[in-house]
């Protein structure tokens, strides 16, 4: 056994607790100690190094999980010959992997030590299915119909290469380098089994930033995520994961899973930030400061849709973003949004290719992004700042079970 397996396990049972979900495992008095390698002096971690997420359970973690500092989203090809056999053998490499980076844990002798003094800092490693992973692992009649292809929307300008994929794996974690061993780990042991077909980079404010927890604002400075649903909300499990009568059919293997569609939405910075704050907040319909409606109050406060000015007009306007997108606008239609903000350079032109790595999860896709996204299509004043530039649509299974690996439900059925 290695020693730092030893002040690993050392670490997990004195200051780990299990949180309200049974996923957080959290640093008690906000620092423990963790050895990195054989012979090595402990690292102190503060309560962020220390704090690890169960890669085990009833759903994946990485989408009831808070929001992280960093993250890298990696999509995979299946290699030409590569089936369900291999597809198999791929799915348990991973989860095996992402058990021992989740809690912190070197990887073996290939490990990079990236991360040797850094402890789990609320890694998640997420896996999930394209529908082209079907065709190739000839599973064709387990492929639910929630993963039709996503129909086209008239603001799209997708670029093929970067959209899709037969697999994919979503990283996040309160450390960066954390997060990037994770994802070199992962990308090594593909092996040949699967080849990047994309991979994109993203970042959040650092968890205890700010005095209290607080919605994270994207790069529009404007607050992003403040109607999500909440886990302590009745409906909750019913709107985000598959439902467990799933069981006894053909896709009982999704039981207690997901879908994530994830979409690369570039911001046009240049021309959002020209317009004076009274128009950002009517393109929004919301207060920049705080996430308050127009109509007045806080920002967790009911949108008043039908409240007008005295000349007639509508306090927010009808093409106004939280007006559209509003459930009560949509039939209820509801996804949990988890993104991640990107830049990825400036252009030749002086234009920052920045924006939002959108990821929103929903028990249903059709009743869910579609609705809303067919409508903001439509007349979103917000549509004129942003543009889509790659999608994805992918089925993320249940959480593994001790001794089981993500997907082993449907690949060994």
């Amino acid at each position: 056994m290695r020693d730092n397996d030893i002040s690993r396990r050392r670490l997990l049972g004195t200051v780990g607790a299990a949180g309200a979900t049974g996923l957080v495992l959290g640093a008690a008095g906000g620092a423990a100690t963790y050895a990195g390698g054989s012979g090595d002096t402990p690292t102190t971690l503060t309560s962020v190094g220390a704090t690890g997420i169960a890669f085990h359970g009833e759903h994946q973690a990485g989408i009831t999980t808070p929001l992280q500092a960093c993250g890298h989203l990696i999509a995979f090809d299946l290699a030409p010959g590569a089936g369900r056999k291999e597809a198999a053998a791929l799915m348990r490499r991973w989860s095996a992997l992402a058990s021992e980076l989740m809690a912190g844990r070197a990887t073996g002798d290939g490990d990079t030590g990236v991360a040797l003094d850094a402890g789990p800092s609320s890694l998640t490693v997420t896996f999930g299915f394209g529908r082209t992973f079907f065709d190739r692992a000839a599973l064709v009649a387990q492929r639910p119909p929630e993963l039709d292809p996503l129909p086209a929307f008239s603001s799209d300008q997708l670029d093929a290469k970067r959209s899709n994929g037969d697999l994919w794996v979503q990283i996040g974690a309160n450390d960066a380098l954390v997060a990037f061993h994770a994802l070199r780990a992962i990308q090594k042991a593909a092996g040949d089994a699967a080849r990047v077909r994309w991979q994109m980079n993203g970042f959040n404010r650092s968890p205890g930033a700010t005095g209290k927890p607080m919605t994270a604002r994207n790069l529009m400075g404007q607050l992003d995520g403040t109607r999500n649903p909440k886990p302590s909300e009745a409906d909750f499990d019913k709107r985000i994961f598959v439902p467990s009568e799933t069981s006894g059919t053909k896709y009982d293997w999704l039981a207690g899973g997901s879908y994530a569609v994830v979409r690369r939405i570039r911001i046009l910075l240049d021309d959002w930030e020209q317009l004076s704050l009274k128009k950002q907040e009517l393109v929004i319909g919301r207060r920049k400061s705080d996430g308050a409606p127009l109509t007045g109050g806080t920002e967790t406060t009911e949108l008043a849709l039908e409240e007008t000015r005295p000349d007639g007009k509508l306090v927010i306007p009808d093409n106004a973003h939280a007006r559209i997108s509003a459930p009560e606008q949509n039939g209820g239609a509801a996804m949990l949004r988890r993104p991640f903000s990107f830049h990825d350079g400036i252009g030749a032109d002086g234009t920052p290719d920045a924006g939002l790595l959108f990821i929103c999860w929903q028990a249903d896709p059709l009743r869910g992004f579609v609705p809303v996204q067919r409508k903001l299509d439509r007349g979103d004043a917000l549509s004129a700042f942003i543009r889509h530039e790659a999608s994805g649509l992918f089925a993320v299974p249940g959480g593994a079970r001790a001794g089981e690996y993500v997907g082993q439900r449907l690949l060994e059925s």
